[in-house]
């Protein structure tokens, strides 16, 4: 009988209970204890051996034995250091010659990691999920593919099509960085605790970028104004950027866009366009949010 490199159900709760684990909706904790479909996660994100990856709350290890199983360098960034502590022994014990690094760490803080990942495959903690995502994608450009796991309404957002009813923020800044997709759902009952929402894979590929970081920073605070209040015309949710109506609207015929179109309706290289016939360092410095 081949020897187990993975967690089931039972090593999951063992786990758990050993650690005085309670899973918490505060820190968006699920883990996955299925192992086809952590093995399915990990074909779908296209990693090989030797592969860079960095996984984004790793929890009590169930992807990150995935990756390394498939002979990935794993970095794991893990907030709840009990959780940290235990990540290298478990893996010690069911795949002992795997290459793992742990960074304990709020995930929202880290700029810096001990190597360049080629790749972010991680089960993202569905309350910061968007933020998080957007986070990593900023502050590391050797990222250039993924494949995430987030709550199926976000993940449906940031795959979404200018135009629809679900596009929106999130879709906008995703696209800043490349092309997102949908990859195929994920069964509630592959979790414990089970989750009270549905899950879906969300892959992407990084493009070049498409402008600077301060055409970057002026697209994102557009775009937080454009969907604040998303039935409003763009002259009318601009206006608070510009200052009056009338010079929103001479901003957005400048950059040969309708005033009088939504914000849904627009590409992220429109809003590029409306950053690059406005005044750039007033509008970067304008609050930039994740919500939508």
């Amino acid at each position: 009988m081949a020897r187990a490199t993975l967690l089931g159900p039972a090593e999951i709760r063992d786990l758990a209970e050993m650690l005085g684990i309670q899973p918490t909706k505060k820190l968006g904790q699920n883990f996955v204890h299925d192992a086809n479909t952590v093995r399915r996660i990990v074909t779908a994100s296209g990693v090989s051996a030797g592969t860079s990856v960095v996984e984004i709350g790793p929890g009590l290890g169930s992807l990150t034995l995935g990756l390394l199983e498939a002979g990935c360098s794993v970095v794991a960034v893990e907030i709840d250091k009990r959780l940290a502590e235990q990540l290298p022994q478990t893996v010690a014990l069911l795949q002992p010659a795997a290459e793992l690094t742990v960074v304990v760490d709020d995930a929202m803080r880290v700029t810096s990691l001990p190597v360049e990942p080629t790749h972010l495959v991680a089960n993202l903690p569905y309350n910061i999920s968007v933020p998080v995502l957007l986070h990593f994608l900023e502050h590391f450009d050797s990222l250039q593919h993924g494949l995430v796991m987030v709550q199926s309404e976000v993940g449906l957002r940031l795959a979404a099509e200018p135009g629809s009813k679900i596009y929106g923020s999130p879709s906008i800044k995703a696209a800043w960085y490349g092309e997102f997709r949908a990859a195929g759902p994920v069964s509630r009952q592959v979790f414990w605790p089970v989750p009270n929402v549905d899950s879906i894979l969300v892959a992407f590929d990084r493009r070049a970028p498409r402008g600077t970081e301060t055409e970057r920073l002026a697209v994102f605070a557009l775009v937080d104004a454009a969907f604040q209040q998303r039935r409003k015309m763009m002259r009318q949710s601009l206006s608070s950027l510009y200052g009056s109506s009338a010079a929103a609207t001479e901003a957005l015929e400048r950059a040969g866009i309708a005033p009088t179109v939504r914000g849904e309706q627009l590409t992220v290289d429109d809003f590029l366009a409306i950053a690059r016939a406005s005044d750039l360092d007033a509008l970067s410095g304008s609050r930039v949010s994740d919500a939508d």
